[in-house]
């Protein structure tokens, strides 16, 4: 381990300026993806940081402008503000759908499914042709023989020249979410390949470049380094991180945890990246993250660890863990280690048919860019799971708790028992009444947490009744196992 103690400089920014490689994957691409959050209508790229009040008053009367900074509020997760101004924009002009679909989204996440319902219902009647609008109804509602929904799907799918690239890709996933719900399962695989199939054809995936980095991963988080630097780091018992592939598990993982009254659950960070992009050298230049990871001396080890956790602390003051459940973190848990000596790592695993399935099976509106191909999906899959053996495998015997998603199916109680003691917490009963917690839950995975079936026969040993566990058998002709 290099002892000048400090090679490096930390600025919690963006990697920017320099031109990459041919297959190099940035740290954006390699983390960020998030669990597939709901299509928002019209989100503009405005910096505001204005108090409600403030807002309300310079957007005054003009109900675009209070959609939009609702939109803002939204993504800065202030869900209350962002709320008020969409309902404000509808008081002063009902008919604008992107409010409704906005709406939406934020009673979905808020765990009230049927008032979500009803908003997305309202936009598809102002606007029946903006598929986005449909893609967020369909993932909210539990499709019938004859549902007049499904038949205007089928309509607008009948004249596939009059939609755009990306709304066809959009009605494929929604008209295969309805058909997997009436059980005509090669109908819904047949749309899931064809939405699958277009948006693959309009994005950049350097499989080569992705399938690389996980290899140079293992080859410098080794165990000699890892060992080399036991002292570094920033000793915070602060934070949880919760990883794992997309689709996994982690959304329950962790409102299992944030229903802790100890816990406060902060949901899928870019915090980490961001500042492990924002690493400069003493000459100003960014750091080349693997390039350059062994020189890391304890000094600035500890200094990104310290700028992480202040972050994270100003999220929840007082709190005793946050979480932070980026499920592509599981590329930087070798950085974890070092410089957050004393954070909770939990990972959350699952069958890998239903893993891969559920990833194919939703249309991901950030870096998921490998679940779109089946090959791609099921080749990236091996890395990772060989990615995670290397992390059990260098990291110190407990450091790293694994949790299989079908063992908290089974046994609710005791799967919620170990991961809060891996938390060095104290046992809360509230942890097994996860769905009626309150708080935003800001993923795909959104309505399965809140569904109320899944804890409704929870108890000491008691399985808990859960629809999306196993579902690869749904789609078994077309899953291979070897």
């Amino acid at each position: 381990m290099v002892s000048d103690p400090a090679p490096f400089r930390l600025r919690a920014r963006a990697n920017g300026g320099r031109r990459r490689t041919p297959g190099e994957v940035s740290l954006g691409e390699m983390v960020e993806g998030r669990d597939g959050k709901a299509e928002m209508g019209g989100a503009p790229e405005i910096p505001v940081t204005l108090s409600l009040p403030l807002a309300l008053a310079v957007a005054g009367d003009d109900p675009q402008a209070l959609n939009a900074m609702g939109l803002v509020r939204f993504e800065q997760q202030d869900s209350v503000a962002a709320l008020a101004l969409h309902r404000r924009a509808l008081a002063l002009k009902p008919d604008i759908a992107d409010a409704h679909n906005n709406i939406g989204n934020l009673l979905k996440e808020a765990g009230d499914p049927v008032a979500a319902g009803k908003a997305y219902e309202r936009a598809v009647e102002i606007d029946p042709r903006e598929v986005a609008y449909y893609l967020n109804l369909a993932d909210s509602r539990k499709f019938v023989e004859g549902d007049a929904y499904l038949k205007a799907m089928q309509g607008l799918a009948r004249d596939p020249e009059a939609l755009s690239h990306t709304a066809r890709s959009r009605l494929n996933f929604a008209l295969s979410k309805a058909y997997d719900d009436l059980g005509r399962y090669d109908d819904a695989f047949g749309c899931m390949c064809e939405g699958n199939a277009l948006k693959r054809a309009r994005i950049d995936y350097e499989e080569a470049g992705m399938l690389e980095l996980f290899e140079r991963i293992r080859a410098t988080f080794d165990r000699r380094l890892l060992e080399a630097s036991a002292d570094a780091g920033h000793r915070s018992s602060l934070p949880v991180f919760v990883v794992g592939m997309p689709r996994s598990g982690t959304t329950l993982v962790e409102q299992i945890l944030a229903s802790h009254p100890s816990v406060h659950g902060a949901g899928e960070l870019l915090d980490w990246s961001l500042l492990v992009s924002g690493m400069r050298g003493a000459d100003g230049d960014p750091v080349r993250y693997l390039e350059e990871a062994s020189a890391l001396a304890a000094e600035p080890l500890h200094e990104l660890g310290r700028l992480y956790v202040e972050g994270l602390a100003r999220r929840a003051p007082g709190t005793e863990r946050i979480t932070d459940k980026m499920p592509g973190n599981f590329l930087l848990v070798g950085l974890i280690h070092l410089a957050l000596p004393r954070a909770h790592i939990i990972h959350v695993k699952r069958d890998p048919r239903d893993t891969c399935l559920s990833c194919y099976s939703k249309l991901f509106t950030a870096e998921q860019n490998f679940s779109c191909d089946l090959g791609e999906l099921g080749r990236y899959y091996r890395k990772y799971a060989e990615l995670m053996a290397h992390w059990r495998d260098v990291l110190p015997r407990g450091r790293m708790l694994e949790v299989r998603y079908e063992d908290v199916v089974d046994d609710l109680e005791a799967s919620a028992r170990r991961i809060v003691d891996h938390c060095g917490l104290d046992w809360s009963p509230q942890c097994i009444a996860f769905h009626e917690a309150r708080r935003p839950v800001r993923t795909a995975s959104a309505s399965q947490v809140r569904r109320r079936s899944i804890a409704a026969r929870r108890g000491a040993g008691a399985p808990i009744r859960i629809t999306w566990a196993r579902c690869w058998r749904n789609s078994i002709r077309w899953v291979r196992t070897r």
